[in-house]
């Protein structure tokens, strides 16, 4: 993926991988790759992330949850554009029964966590985020992945607001195949954003080779 030179691309992660590892497609030694460890807050993701675009031109690329601290930068900075890949912009979706189906059992699953009973949460929660059913037999090994998804940021409540991207050039990718994104997207596209699908990669279609070329397509019509 070539980088324009007065474009300053910034790259912010999801859930899962950090930093560069989050984007192995991306061949940009001047791209700037965000890492945040588990624990940050929302709040100081944003601050990072303004601190890092500064008063530069720049391209914010953002996966997943990544989504909420860009959409909410994006609200005090001029930004030249946006890459929302599978954002997990909830707030913007509320309503939809995809959506609050997902916030019920997650909100069920933490609040079993709360109450010390991590097995309880993780036999909910893990049906939902990576499928097949909870087994007993591998708990030991996966209760270090309990424990961290039982305390991670939530991707909603956090005053994500469809109008923040009113004025920000946005191109959101999804997957096509989980219909919380793909009513995400549609919100996006019905305030103007560009929605395009890649299937095949899931929650990751930034993994796509198409991903590379509807990128430049995007960035070539910023500077048309």
């Amino acid at each position: 993926m070539e980088r324009a030179p007065d474009l300053h691309r910034l790259y912010v992660h999801g859930s899962g991988r950090r930093g560069a590892d989050a984007w192995p497609h991306v061949r940009d030694s001047a791209a700037r790759f965000l890492a945040f460890a588990p624990d940050t807050k929302i709040d100081d993701q944003v601050a990072a992330l303004l601190d890092d675009v500064g008063g530069r031109r720049s391209l914010v690329f953002a996966h997943s949850i990544g989504a909420v601290p860009a959409v909410l930068a994006a609200q005090h900075v001029d930004l030249a554009g946006l890459v929302l890949i599978e954002p997990a912009l909830y707030d913007i979706a509320r309503g939809d029964a995809a959506i609050e189906r997902h916030i019920a059992i997650v909100t069920e699953a933490r609040a079993l966590a709360s109450s010390g009973d991590l097995r309880g949460f993780w036999a909910i929660l893990r049906p939902l985020m990576f499928g097949g059913p909870f087994d007993s037999a591998r708990w030991r090994e996966e209760s270090p992945l309990a424990e961290r998804w039982a305390t991670i940021n939530l991707p909603w409540g956090h005053g994500v607001r469809e109008r923040m991207l009113d004025g920000t050039p946005s191109l959101v990718v999804t997957g096509g195949w989980n219909d919380e994104y793909e009513a995400i997207a549609q919100v996006l596209a019905d305030r103007g954003a560009t929605h395009l699908v890649l299937p095949g990669h899931e929650h990751r279609p930034h993994d796509s080779g198409g991903f590379v070329h509807v990128v430049d397509d995007f960035v070539a019509a910023l500077a048309s």
